[in-house]
């Protein structure tokens, strides 16, 4: 590996064992045994370093999303089973990887402290919407056009973002999927019945 890599995957740990804010240059130059020049030279700065580091650690997540599915043969697209089944396996991964959810938090909470990095996940976070709309609904990432990646990838977006707070607080008392897919039964009940 070069300097490149090095920096890339010492910013890595350094998010898992200090996260955003306590993370400095010099612990990432420690760590990635580079020196404080190549931060600069190839990345521009630390905090562009840190927000593709994050962006890196949260992708292999959702990467990993499919590996953790409860059978071989996912349900149908679209179906609530399909629904029920990718949610279980969402909130397998808080328990599995939850220093990389927990990393998610704190940059939400520290934002105005960094402004860099939030303007860097900002722009990540279209691809993560795009990305769930193929795990439930089906098809290719390439296929979901902005407004379904606006709209049912942000309400997608939205449980995620739900669920993560509730898994990261009290899993004892989190939702779990069952009982999410029992939820939105009951509004697609509400909403047939107002018909």
């Amino acid at each position: 590996m070069g300097h490149r890599e090095d920096l890339l995957e010492g910013a890595k740990r350094c998010l898992l064992e200090k996260g955003f804010v306590r993370t400095t240059a010099r612990d990432i130059v420690k760590e990635s045994g580079t020196n404080l020049a190549s931060i600069g030279y190839h990345y521009g700065s630390k905090d562009a370093l840190l927000a593709l580091a994050y962006v890196e650690l949260i992708s292999n997540v959702g990467d990993t999303f499919g590996a953790f599915a409860v059978t071989d043969t996912p349900s149908a697209p679209g179906s609530l089973e399909r629904f029920q089944e990718t949610w279980e396996s969402i909130t397998r991964s808080f328990v599995e990887d939850r220093p990389i959810w927990m990393l998610t938090f704190e940059v939400i909470t520290n934002s105005d402290r960094l402004p860099t990095v939030r303007e860097h996940l900002a722009k990540a976070s279209d691809e993560g919407r795009r990305g769930l709309v193929p795990m439930l609904a089906g098809g290719s990432e390439a296929d979901v056009d902005d407004a379904t990646m606006r709209s049912l990838g942000g309400f997608y977006q939205v449980l995620l973002n739900g669920l993560c707070v509730q898994w990261l607080f009290d899993p004892d008392s989190a939702t779990d999927a069952e009982e999410l897919t029992e939820g939105l039964r009951r509004v697609i009940a509400g909403v047939d019945g107002a018909k």
